[in-house]
């Protein structure tokens, strides 16, 4: 073992310099912003941010505000059905019902119809990831290495199509809207198509190649709740079926909240609708096949315009506001307590 007074420098030789390089970075004296703050440069900006915030939140919330929106909860004046969907084994039985509804005030511009859940969350972990990507862009992969467990393959080893929790558990009720004019009664046409996100029509969903959707699928099975096969979720646009369907992407798209609400039509505005929806007397026939009991939820659909902001949530503004409240009253604090200390002489010792 070395002796340690071996590596002390000897009597007459520099000791090795621990500095660091005289350069401008090691030596901290690289050319750098060094702002003085004058109380009128800070009282300026909490004020211009108050301002600021306070004017966007009041502009966010008028918007907001001018919204016109109906929601109707349909879980109770279904009851009939909703009983009957409490048995699974009723899975393939229809059951329909009818909510009547009056708009004293006609809804102009653009219609948007909305699905509405309550209680149901679908920020679970497990149920987050009970997907296959890969599956869902069309390619032929081992759905039994990815995360759909247990909605993966029946007992007889056919696979589903598509497969996780998420793709089961779809909400599967048909909406149509009718308009009671007088004595005749108008279908309201809507638009199921075009309401999901570029993208996700485009780029995060696709069907197997195939020459026809039958085919691609063939070896496959329909999902457990689902009462048709995949390639068949709407028999009228051959375009909109399989996995690009604009349903089943806009339900895949999970939400953060166990209350949320997702796109599910668009009023065409054409004939009797070019404006919008008239005021007037007006029917929801719903086709119940979701149902809500087991878990305690509510099933609501909403008519609803959108502003240049979005819909009729203000959280956005009154976050606004808060921000803008909470920065100029602390501009009055600071300019408080500086007219104190300026008034008694006192000053900070650098």
């Amino acid at each position: 073992m070395k002796d340690k007074t071996s590596f002390t420098p000897q009597e007459g030789e520099a000791r090795p310099s621990r500095c660091p390089d005289n350069s401008a970075f090691k030596q901290q004296k690289l050319p750098a912003w060094k702002p003085q703050l004058t109380i009128a440069s800070v009282l300026s900006s909490f004020f211009l941010t108050g301002a600021f915030c306070l004017s966007v939140g009041v502009c966010l919330i008028l918007s907001a505000n001018s919204v016109r929106e109906i929601q109707i909860d349909y879980s109770d004046k279904c009851s009939d059905c909703s009983k009957l969907r409490e048995n699974s084994s009723n899975w393939n039985k229809e059951c329909h019902c009818s909510v009547n509804f009056t708009l004293k005030e006609g809804i102009l511009g653009d219609v948007f119809m909305y699905y509405g859940l309550q209680n149901f969350y679908q920020n679970h972990r497990r149920y987050v990831i009970s997907r296959s990507d890969a599956q869902l862009l069309g390619r032929n992969v081992n759905i039994q290495k990815s995360y759909c467990a247990p909605f993966t393959t029946y007992r007889n080893g056919t696979p589903m199509a598509p497969c996780g929790a998420i793709a089961n558990s779809m909400f599967n009720d048909t909406i149509d809207l009718y308009y009671n004019l007088n004595s005749s009664v108008i279908q309201v046409p809507l638009l199921k198509t075009g309401n999901s996100w570029w993208t996700d029509k485009n780029v995060k969903f696709r069907n197997p190649e195939s020459y026809n959707l039958s085919s691609a699928f063939a070896g496959t099975a329909r999902p457990p709740y689902w009462q048709k096969p995949v390639y068949l979720l709407d028999e009228e646009d051959e375009r909109n079926n399989g996995y690009v369907n604009d349903d089943f992407i806009i339900w895949m798209r999970v939400s953060a909240f166990p209350t949320f609400r997702n796109l599910y039509r668009r009023v065409s505005r054409i004939r009797k609708f070019a404006d919008g929806l008239p005021a007037g007397n007006y029917t929801f026939h719903i086709s119940y096949n979701f149902p809500v009991t087991k878990f305690k939820g509510r099933k609501h659909v909403i008519l609803s315009t959108v502003v240049w902001s979005g819909g009729s949530n203000p959280f956005l503004g009154i976050a606004y506001v808060v921000s803008g409240t909470a920065a100029t009253l602390a501009g009055f604090v600071i300019a408080a307590i500086h007219l104190k200390l300026r008034k008694k002489k006192t000053y900070f010792q650098k």
